[in-house]
């Protein structure tokens, strides 16, 4: 039985952790001629028929019929004609016997046994210890249904927004065809007037150019193609109306078919075109948002922790704060860690980076340090720290001081270097080459075997651990990398430039881009001056969170053709981002010194 074996290692883990040997060897040995077989039917049923029935011993009938004939004969006479059977020779063959000897008897002897220990053994009064592993087993069960559940509801929820977003268009579309209908009655006159005209001339004779307008946008004459008599042009016309996103269509006549002309104003395009301000995308649905107030200065990074329970917040100041976020969760998790300088990284795993070469672990449980490190004095600055989701291991981006004055040109040379989370000492620096660019940051895929690293030269490079060499690497940007993340389905990676250039690359061709947008007008130059600008993919990588100079966030649909959403405001810009592991959570951070917790509704 599992459960038995089980609770026998926690027994025998537990007499050697008292230092009870006399205990455990009698433990041992009885364990060793288990006479219940643990509780198992079959193997008592082989411990009965093989020992006691198949042995053909004589001696031990008699010495049975010595120990208790007087008990026998005097229950009744049953049993008389059995005194004689030690000195029948062929008691099989006997009329008296013979039944006994039958395969039917056998077998029904043979299930009375069985069904006699089964009733009791099945079912007994079970100890505690043997129900610790059934209720473990149990609870993560019920774990990974939640999860997949969970997982379920951010899908249906994502595909809930999407067709918001689709029936979102189409009214819009609805409201541009009316706009555009109204406008064509009032010119209908002038038009006909004008192509009479038009015609009465020479065909091969041009127009004169000139300009007439149509609602907001003008349209210069030059640029349309003259078309035959009864045939007028089609105009399409994006509008800059922060509640319009979508293409307008207006037609300057009834006649057949006509070619197409797009007019673009000054300013962002949606969706299809290039990327609309953060304006212009609906506020994402709110069903709970909390705000936390604790810290003194500008956060710069935010994370959950690898359960989704907690939420640690670094700020400026040099401190880590850990706090829950749901009214049902304990708070005695809560603390504050004094690190003594800037915090530059935060891992989901309580491991921190700092500005002057610090690297240090977190235990929630235990509320206290577990381990308190320094890279070497060359590498003063830990701009990334990941935990391998599989092996006790994590590594450290750390870079030398350069000689700017702004975040990417302070930093120098990069050094990323492999640590041992049980020794918590250096195993291994991985290859980078000489003098290599510093490295802002680091992904782990799933199963912790591939490690990928963005430098600020625009290089992604890609580790094999358990080689310990690099495998592969490409030119992504032209600019530095600020964040990198791998796509859910392992076939993906995605990048953020400091130009503000999002791009999703094929693992499986190199160099390939699968979907790309421009959050140019999110990553300002200032902003990126004094921090590192990062972005979150939710649990099934269909939204994407990119933090902003602005006090709104954008939230994309990766892939999807939906328009974007936008967060709650800050107060200031938003510097740091994570979604939740599991829920449709997500965590900002802000240079107005909050943190807030927002989930999707």
């Amino acid at each position: 039985m599992e459960n038995m074996q089980y609770a026998e290692e926690l027994v025998r883990e537990f007499l050697v952790f008292r230092g009870f040997t006399n205990t455990l060897q009698a433990f041992d040995s009885e364990l060793s001629t288990d006479i219940g077989k643990g509780f198992q039917v079959d193997k008592i049923m082989d411990l009965i028929f093989s020992v006691a029935i198949q042995s053909g011993r004589r001696d031990k009938v008699l010495e049975f019929f010595g120990m208790n004939g007087n008990d026998l004969l005097q229950r009744g006479q049953d049993w008389a004609a059995w005194f004689a059977i030690p000195y029948v020779k062929k008691p099989n063959s006997d009329p008296e016997f013979r039944i006994y000897f039958s395969k039917e008897w056998y077998e029904a002897l043979r299930l009375s046994v069985r069904n006699f220990f089964k009733m009791p053994l099945t079912k007994p009064r079970m100890p505690a210890l043997l129900k610790i592993n059934s209720e473990k087993t149990t609870v993560n069960r019920l774990k990974k249904d939640i999860k997949q559940l969970n997982l379920k509801l951010s899908e249906l929820q994502a595909l809930l927004e999407e067709k918001d977003g689709q029936l979102w268009h189409l009214r819009s579309n609805a409201s541009s065809l009316v706009d555009a209908s109204t406008e064509e009655t009032k010119s209908s006159s002038s038009v006909v007037y004008e192509e009479n005209r038009l015609i009465s001339k020479d065909s091969r004779e041009t127009c004169p150019p000139a300009t007439f307008q149509i609602g907001e946008a003008e349209v210069n004459q030059d640029w349309i193609v003259a078309e035959p008599a009864g045939i007028r042009p089609e105009i399409n016309i994006f509008k800059s109306d922060p509640n319009l996103s979508s293409q307008s269509s207006l037609r300057a006549g009834d006649g057949g078919t006509a070619d197409t002309i797009q007019l673009f104003q000054d300013g962002p395009y949606n969706e299809n075109g290039r990327e609309s301000h953060v304006e212009d995308f609906p506020e994402v649905k709110v069903d709970f948002q909390e705000t936390f107030l604790g810290h003194t200065s500008p956060i710069t990074r935010c994370r959950f922790s690898a359960s989704g329970n907690n939420i640690a917040s670094a700020s400026e100041d040099g401190t880590v704060r850990i706090w829950t976020y749901d009214s049902s969760t304990p708070a005695s998790r809560n603390a504050t860690i004094y690190c003594g300088a800037k915090i530059m990284s935060l891992d989901g795993n309580l491991l921190i980076g700092t500005a002057d070469g610090g690297i240090k672990a977190w235990n929630v449980d235990a509320k206290r340090v577990v381990c308190d490190l320094n890279t070497s004095e060359a590498f003063p600055s830990v701009l990334d720290i990941k935990c391998s989701p599989v092996e006790p291991i994590f590594v450290s981006a750390a870079a030398s001081k350069g000689h700017g004055s702004s975040h990417l040109d302070s930093l120098g040379f990069a050094s990323l270097t492999v640590w041992n989370m049980k020794t918590w000492k250096a195993m291994t620096v991985l290859p980078l080459g000489k003098d290599p660019p510093a490295i802002t940051s680091l992904s782990f895929n799933h199963n912790g075997k591939i490690l990928a690293a963005a430098a600020t030269d625009g290089m992604i490079h890609m580790f094999d651990m358990s080689a310990g060499l690099q495998i592969t690497g490409w030119p992504a940007h032209d600019s530095a990398i600020s964040s990198i993340l791998f796509g859910p389905d392992e076939t993906s990676i995605f990048s953020l430039g400091v130009d503000g250039k999002v791009l999703e690359w094929s693992l499986q061709n190199q160099g390939q881009i699968l979907w790309s947008r421009n959050c140019s007008r999110f990553c300002d130059p200032e902003s990126s001056k004094n921090c590192r600008h990062e972005m979150a993919l939710d649990a099934n990588g269909r939204r994407l969170l990119v933090t902003s100079g602005s006090v709104r966030a954008p939230i994309y649909q990766v892939r999807g053709h939906a328009i974007g959403l936008r967060t709650l405001p800050h107060s200031a810009a938003i510097t740091t981002v994570d979604w939740h592991p599991t829920l449709p959570l997500f965590v900002t951070g802000s240079a107005d010194n909050s943190v807030r917790v927002t989930s999707m509704s």
